[in-house]
């Protein structure tokens, strides 16, 4: 019995964060490089957009929202009013010369201009006032223009960004999980019957997803957030470097912090992903077996069974939450600290006349603007996290190499060399087999047996004699212990197994469909199949009948893994399957064990059909399907312990002999 189910959740995972998992992200991304490389380009003329709005503002303000101002000791050198503040205006203006004349004892007259102090202003008419001001207004409206242009320009460039960014992410998610799917069909059995469908899907699925916002956001904002924070830097420097380094003070309290953050954010989200599958995993438990969980009553227990790991699930996504709900506000605390810190050491500079009020202003805008991407950083690792928890399951999976070994020059349906072919299957031996599920637990020991061409072998044997597992091998779903199998005389492992499959064909006492079709789940997929031959094979599987009273015929679409329908009428369907096929050896896993005695005539009438002039292995359970074969093995625990004809087998009064009389 197995009992290490192998799942790869419960691994170490190393280092909280990991580098290589990037690296090894990257191939995905170098068809779509060209993409990423534009998106940069436009994130870097975004960033200088971003940049210059808020210094247009400074301009705007210090050329003519506040007046164009000099002091009284710039004006003239002996006076001793050096703190009266003026308003500049040009006297070869008419309309300013007039307003001079208007309010003669108001204004200083100079050889090119004449000035007026601001606490004369506000006596002046309004209208005057606007005359006085009207390069002002007409400077302030074509900074508004450009203002707006700056805006409409960002915005495109922000829209096309988002496109192709988008765009991009799309199609590696689209490529990584066909990747994924590919891997995964390419993994041999023994993979699947240590991992649940519910954690294969959640690689598939929810894992693959989570990679979304890594490539669509993480990668190129990183650069704009990292660009913005350069820049905001270098214009702070360049407007004032005092400020600058006073507002800088908080940056070490912010690394700070991110390293905490950064800690602890990458556990949670290990967590939160581990009870993801968990509960996909529970989920696909519950509906696979609902009919056994109400007909035992066990709702209740699975409900709080299900209630405990969603519980496990909200903990691991509270403390998430915790995490970043700690960080974000400690972040907008140290940028409000930076911007009470400009204002009070900027406001007094204003004060002192070291930098202007615009300066200022552009300073409290590019220090907001600081934060935020410091602020989106955080958020962009809280999805990089995210990212790459998703991403090492999914590398857990691609990194599986639980598949069958490739030779290295393998026969394929290419190969007409040494006439090594499979044309036909002429011969079937196995050699000395043994093999084990698990180790040290021996299934199969030293089997040995051969089928030739038009040869129907009968295998029999209590439950657990290693039966089924002589076909797994057959069909090399796995590798044997020791031992060789040959088809033709070729070591099976030295065929490409899509070569010796599509000769092949295997009906099972639980055949699956696919919620597709009938007519799919026959061909397959096969459109070369003629609708007469398709008849014709309806025919000998005697599935004729059941086809004509279904109001679709072949086109009815069946439910999942064919509920629908009878497990009788399931069989008739995969018996006309392997018609379809036209298989040169079919291999019966007791394809009548659950039936009842009229379908199984049916049923028994098919196979004679699909047998007739074909190489067979049928394992059989019923005795009385053994009785036509030519040849009968019989198995226990393991080891072939009789081989013959029912009748010789009768006659030596042995195993099988006794197998008979427990079954008459």
């Amino acid at each position: 019995m197995r009992t290490d189910f192998g799942y790869f959740e419960e691994k170490q995972l190393g280092k909280p964060y990991d580098v290589k998992l990037l690296k090894r992200l990257l191939p995905f991304t170098t068809p779509y490089k060209r993409l990423l490389v534009y998106s940069i380009l436009l994130v870097v003329v975004i960033t200088l957009l971003d940049l210059s709005l808020p210094y247009v503002t400074k301009i705007a303000i210090d050329r003519h929202i506040v007046p164009q101002q000099v002091s009284a000791t710039h004006i003239d050198t002996d006076s001793t009013e050096g703190k009266i503040r003026y308003l500049k205006a040009d006297i070869t203006n008419p309309e300013v010369k007039a307003l001079i004349y208007k309010y003669p004892g108001r204004f200083n007259i100079y050889e090119s201009f004449a000035t007026i102090s601001f606490e004369d202003l506000h006596k002046l008419d309004k209208k005057d006032l606007s005359i006085l001001r009207q390069d002002d207004l007409k400077g302030v409206t074509f900074i508004t223009a450009i203002f707006l242009s700056l805006i409409l320009i960002n915005f495109v460039f922000n829209f096309v960004q988002v496109m192709i960014m988008e765009y991009s992410g799309q199609m590696i998610m689209h490529d990584l999980r066909v990747r994924i799917f590919t891997h995964i069909q390419s993994l041999s059995i023994e993979f699947f019957t240590h991992n649940p469908v519910g954690r294969l899907v959640t690689r598939v699925a929810n894992d693959t997803q989570n990679m979304h916002e890594l490539f669509t956001s993480v990668i190129v904002f990183v650069f704009k957030d990292l660009f913005l924070l350069v820049g905001i830097s270098l214009v702070l420097i360049s407007i004032n470097w005092q400020l600058a380094l006073v507002s800088f003070l908080v940056l070490p309290l912010v690394i700070f912090a991110s390293i905490r953050f950064a800690g602890r954010a990458r556990e949670a989200f290990r967590d939160l992903r581990i009870k993801i599958a968990e509960i996909n995993t529970r989920f696909s438990e519950t509906i696979g077996g609902i009919t056994i969980i109400q007909l035992f009553l066990q709702e209740k227990a699975n409900y709080n069974s299900f209630k405990n790991l969603n519980h496990e699930h909200y903990l691991a996504g509270m403390r998430q939450i915790h995490v970043f709900a700690i960080f974000m506000p400690v972040i907008e605390l140290l940028g409000a600290v930076a911007i009470a810190v400009v204002i009070f050491y900027g406001g007094g500079s204003v004060l002192a006349e070291k930098i202007s009020l615009g300066a200022l202003v552009a300073f409290i805008s590019y220090m907001r603007m600081f934060f935020r991407p410091i602020r989106d950083i955080a958020e962009k690792y809280n999805i990089l996290q995210n990212a790459m928890a998703s991403a090492e399951r999914i590398f857990l999976v691609l990194d599986s190499k639980e598949m069958l070994t490739k030779p290295l020059s393998p026969i394929t349906s290419d190969d007409n060399k040494r006439g090594q072919t499979l044309d036909t299957i002429s011969d079937i031996s196995l050699k000395d087999i043994s093999f084990a599920y698990v180790k040290n637990e021996i299934v199969l020991k030293g089997v040995s047996f051969s089928v030739k061409a038009g040869e129907t072998l009968a295998i029999v044997g209590p439950t657990g004699s290693g039966k089924t597992s002589i076909i797994n091998l057959i069909m090399r779903f796995y590798e044997p212990t020791s031992g060789q199998i040959f088809l033709n005389d070729i070591n099976l492992e030295k065929i490409d197994p899509p070569v010796f499959r599509e000769k092949m064909a295997l009906v099972t006492q639980d055949p699956f469909l696919f919620s597709e079709t009938i007519r799919y789940n026959i061909t397959l997929g096969n459109s070369n199949i003629p609708e007469g031959a398709l008849n014709q094979i309806l025919i000998d599987a005697n599935c004729k009948g059941l086809i004509d009273q279904l109001p679709d015929g072949l086109d009815t679409v069946l439910s999942e893994g064919g509920a629908s329908i009878s497990s009788g009428e399931r069989q008739l369907i995969s018996i006309a399957r392997a018609f379809a096929r036209n298989p040169d050896l079919i291999i019966l896993d007791e394809a009548t064990s659950y039936i009842d005695s009229a379908t199984e005539y049916k049923i028994q009438k098919a196979l004679a059909n699909l047998m007739a002039k074909r190489t067979s292995i049928v394992v059989a359970h019923r005795l009385s399907t053994a009785r036509k074969a030519d040849r009968i093995i019989v198995l226990n625990r393991g080891q072939i312990i009789e081989a013959g004809t029912h009748e010789e087998l009768m006659d030596q009064k042995g195993f099988y002999f006794r197998l008979n009389q427990l079954q008459s």
